[in-house]
């Protein structure tokens, strides 16, 4: 696959990127309008129509993506068409999975406007919406033009958010680079928000469609889901990732894969404000996690462990022996 560009710089530099578009289509979290409105102006007779998103787990729906996609037949949009998706990660998702359908694909590029997204949702091309509240089950492979990171939408970004990114940041040097997890630890920059997407961004063109060393980027997430599904989004994505993994770094433990990791994991976490007790029993989560759509068949499922900080281990287990691990 091409190499997957991320773009430093702020919107105004939005224009050159797109000055041999003819026809915009912009999908855009209703939470970052004004910015919307702002990049509307910008592109100006080039934007043929948009489309506000209601960004919750809730609306992550095939009701949405049909949506979207009546709205881009009614603006004209033909094959030539572009889509750009302004959000955090939900409007990129969405975004880049109707353009993926889209009379059979049209381009896009994401400008994410969280921390969730700079580093982890808006990278890599996955794309699509929840099944009967089970995570991404229906989506497509997607890959966006570019990625624009535009780190002032930080400023104005509520904590929760800032947090949900900074679980998704701390996970991609879990599995990659130590010395680059301790210092998010300290602290986050623009600096580590490139590196962390650049990390992705290598996982991704090494493994474009999912089938071997990009599985890695699944550490903590396979509980996050199930979390996710259970508290029916009182618990937030960032929030379960963080659950998660400190759960992977107990069954790491527990296995026999790493030794007092899930003791350091917690302490690190809890000492930058993320969560890390889950509020449900292993037992609870056992059916949802069955679901997930990275099973594995046979009554397997894939976990991502860690034998330390920036050496992953992917494994499939049974959920009757994961949860007889864990309770032990």
């Amino acid at each position: 696959m091409e190499k997957i560009r991320i773009i430093s710089s702020g919107t105004p530099e939005l224009s050159p990127l797109l000055e041999n578009e003819k026809e915009v289509f912009l999908v855009y979290d209703r939470n970052v309008a004004g910015a919307a409105a702002e990049i509307s102006a910008m592109l100006g007779d080039k934007v043929v129509g948009s489309w506000p998103v209601e960004a919750t787990e809730a609306n992550k729906t095939m009701d949405t993506i049909l949506s979207i996609e009546r709205s881009m037949m009614l603006s004209g949009l033909t094959r030539r068409g572009f889509v750009l998706a302004v959000g955090g990660g939900i409007t990129t998702d969405v975004a880049g999975f109707a353009a993926s359908i889209y009379k059979r694909g049209v381009r896009f590029a994401n400008v994410p406007t969280t921390l969730l997204a700079m580093v982890d949702a808006a990278i890599g091309g996955k794309t699509g919406v929840n099944l009967d509240r089970y995570k991404n089950m229906i989506g497509a492979f997607h890959q966006p033009e570019f990625i624009l990171i535009d780190s002032r939408f930080l400023e104005t970004l509520p904590e929760r958010e800032y947090r949900d990114g900074l679980a998704e940041l701390l996970k991609t040097f879990l599995i990659a680079d130590a010395d680059l997890y301790e210092k998010a630890l300290g602290g986050i920059s623009e600096h580590l928000i490139l590196e962390a997407g650049k990390i992705k961004a290598s996982v991704v063109e090494e493994d474009p469609f999912e089938k071997g060393r990009r599985i890695i980027l699944n550490l903590g997430h396979t509980f996050a889901h199930a979390i996710e599904r259970l508290s029916e989004g009182a618990v937030s994505h960032g929030e379960a990732v963080s659950m998660g993994i400190i759960l992977a770094g107990r069954l790491s433990d527990r296995t026999g894969v790493a030794d007092g990791l899930e003791k350091k994991l917690r302490r690190d976490f809890e000492s930058v404000g993320l969560p890390t007790e889950c509020p449900f029993g292993i037992e609870e989560m056992a059916g949802a996690m069955q679901m997930d759509k990275k099973s594995a068949g046979k009554g397997l499922v894939q976990f991502v462990l860690l034998e330390a900080p920036g050496r992953p281990v992917a494994v499939k287990m049974k959920i009757e022996n994961v949860c007889e691990e864990l309770l032990r």
